[in-house]
C-alpha cells in the first residue's frame, strides 16, 4: 500500500525567501485542488550555477520517483521555459505568474491530460501583485508576508528582473489583513519581504512608501509584538521609515543592505544607484537613529574588472558602515547580463577574494558578539528546550539560551544573561 505521505503533492524550494513564501503558497493551493504524486520543483535563475542546480534536483527527483508528475516553475523556468521543457524528466512548466493562481493546480489536478505542459506568458505583462493568503510560512516564531513582487532596476549581474516582472505592490490593507490572519495562527513575529521592498508603493500611487507601510502596519496591528524587513535597498529609503527606525520600538533593529562593493567604480560597473560615500552616511544615520541597531550586507567578490584596490574599498567599507554580519556571493557569470560580457576575474583569484571576505565578516561578528559580554537582551525562542535553545536577538542575531522554563513556546520573548560566545552565536542564561 502506497504511504499517504508517497501521493501528497512535495515541493522542492530553491533560492530566495520569496521563493519560500511561493513555495508554501503552491503546496496550499495543490493541496486545495486534490493534486497528488507530484512534485513542484520551484527553482531559482540568480547564477548560472542555480540553473544548473535545478536541473541536478529535476534529475534526482525522477530517479528517486520515477511515477512522480513533476512541474517546475520559478524564475530559471520563466527566463528559460525551454531548456525544462526539453528535459524528459519534466511533465510540466509554469511561469512565475501562474505559480501563484489556483487555476494552475486545479488544472493540474485533472487526470484527462488536458493541463498545458508549459504555461509561461509574458511576466512584464505582469502588473499587480495579489495579496495571497498564506496560513503559515517560515517557523512557529516568525512568519513572512510577500508584500512587493518584481524589480524595475537594472544591475548589470542581475537576470532576476527578467524572471520577477516589473516591481508591483501588496495594497497596505492587503498586508494588513494577512498579518492579522498570521497572529491568529500563533505567529509573533512577522518579516516584511519581496524582491525590492524598498520599492514598495511607487507603483499605487499617492506618494506610498515602504516607510508608510511599516508605519501603517504597526498602528493597525497593535498586537503585533515585533516587525522585521527583509533586504532592502538603501538609495531607495524614505523617510517616513528612518523616523520608524526611530520611534517605533517594535521594528527591530536591525537592516540587511545590499551593498555589494566598496568600490565607487564598481558600484558603477554593477549600475548600483548609491555611492560608496552614500552607504558609510546611511549606516551612521541609521545608527545615530537607533543606537542599538545591527547592520548587514550583500558583497560580491571577484566582480568583472575588480582589481586589488577595489577588494581593499569593500574591506574597508565593512569598517567605515560597521556591519555586523556579512553575505558573501563570489560572482557567478549569468549569460543574459551586461555583466557577463565584462572582462572577468580569474575563478580561483574569485575564490581567494571570497574567502577574504568571509574572513573580514567573521572578524567583525565576533566584535558584534564580544560586545555583548554581560549583557542582558530579550530573545525570542525558536526551537524551546529545556537544555538549550536557539533564540534570536532583536537585531537578528543567533544565541543559544540554556535555562528556559518548562511550558515556554516558540516565539516567547524571554529576557537572558549573556555569559560568552562560540565565534557564530552569542551563549546566554535565561533570567527567571
Amino acid at each position: 500500500m502506497t504511504a499517504p505521505e508517497a501521493i501528497a503533492p512535495a515541493v522542492i524550494t530553491l533560492g530566495c525567501r520569496l521563493n519560500t513564501f511561493e513555495s508554501e503558497l503552491m503546496r496550499q493551493h495543490a493541496v486545495a485542488a486534490g493534486l497528488r504524486n507530484a512534485v513542484i520543483v520551484n527553482t531559482c535563475a540568480v547564477t548560472a550555477e542555480a540553473v544548473k542546480q535545478a536541473s541536478q534536483t529535476i534529475r534526482r527527483v525522477r530517479r528517486e520517483q520515477p511515477g512522480a508528475r513533476i512541474i517546475v516553475t520559478g524564475c530559471a523556468a520563466q527566463i528559460e521555459p525551454a531548456r525544462f521543457a526539453d528535459m524528459a524528466e519534466v511533465d510540466h512548466v509554469v511561469g512565475n505568474a501562474a505559480k501563484g493562481r489556483a487555476a494552475t493546480f486545479q488544472a493540474l489536478a485533472k487526470t484527462d491530460g488536458s493541463a498545458r505542459r508549459v504555461e509561461v506568458g509574458d511576466i512584464m505583462g505582469v502588473r499587480t501583485a495579489p495579496g495571497h493568503k498564506v496560513d503559515g510560512f517560515g517557523t512557529p516564531a516568525r512568519a513572512f508576508v510577500e508584500v512587493q513582487n518584481g524589480c524595475d532596476h537594472r544591475c548589470t549581474f542581475c537576470i532576476i528582473p527578467y524572471g520577477r516582472g516589473p516591481s508591483r505592490s501588496v495594497p497596505a490593507a492587503a498586508v494588513v489583513a494577512q498579518i492579522r490572519r498570521l497572529l491568529e495562527r500563533g505567529a509573533q513575529e512577522v518579516v516584511l519581504t519581496g524582491v525590492d521592498i524598498t520599492a514598495w508603493g511607487k507603483d499605487l500611487g499617492d506618494e506610498l512608501s515602504l516607510g508608510a507601510l511599516v508605519r501603517q502596519v504597526l498602528r493597525h496591528v497593535p498586537e503585533l509584538p515585533r516587525l522585521r524587513l527583509s533586504s532592502i535597498d538603501q538609495a531607495e529609503t524614505d523617510p517616513d521609515l528612518m523616523v520608524a527606525l526611530a520611534e517605533e520600538p517594535r521594528l527591530m533593529p536591525h537592516l540587511h543592505l545590499s551593498l555589494q562593493s566598496g568600490s565607487d567604480l564598481i558600484l558603477k560597473r554593477m549600475k548600483r544607484r548609491h555611492s560608496r560615500a552614500q552607504a558609510v552616511a546611511f549606516c551612521l544615520e541609521a545608527r545615530r537613529l537607533r543606537p542599538d541597531i545591527a547592520i548587514s550586507a550583500d558583497l560580491i567578490a571577484g566582480f568583472p574588472t575588480e582589481s586589488e584596490p577595489h577588494v581593499a574599498d569593500t574591506l574597508a567599507v565593512v569598517d567605515d558602515c560597521g556591519l555586523a554580519f556579512l553575505h558573501v556571493f563570489p560572482f557567478s557569470l549569468r549569460e543574459g547580463t551586461p555583466a557577463a560580457r565584462m572582462p572577468q576575474v580569474p575563478h580561483g583569484e574569485i575564490k581567494a577574494r571570497a574567502a577574504r571576505l568571509r574572513e573580514k565578516g567573521q572578524h567583525v561578528l565576533e566584535q558584534w558578539l564580544s560586545r555583548h559580554a554581560g549583557a542582558m537582551i530579550d530573545v525570542a525562542l525558536e526551537h524551546p528546550s529545556r537544555r538549550e535553545t536557539t533564540a534570536r536577538t532583536p537585531q537578528f542575531g543567533l544565541a543559544t539560551v540554556r535555562g528556559i522554563a518548562e511550558g515556554r513556546g516558540a516565539g516567547e520573548v524571554v529576557a537572558a544573561r549573556v555569559y560568552g560566545h562560540d565565534g557564530r552565536r552569542l551563549l546566554a542564561e535565561a533570567v527567571a
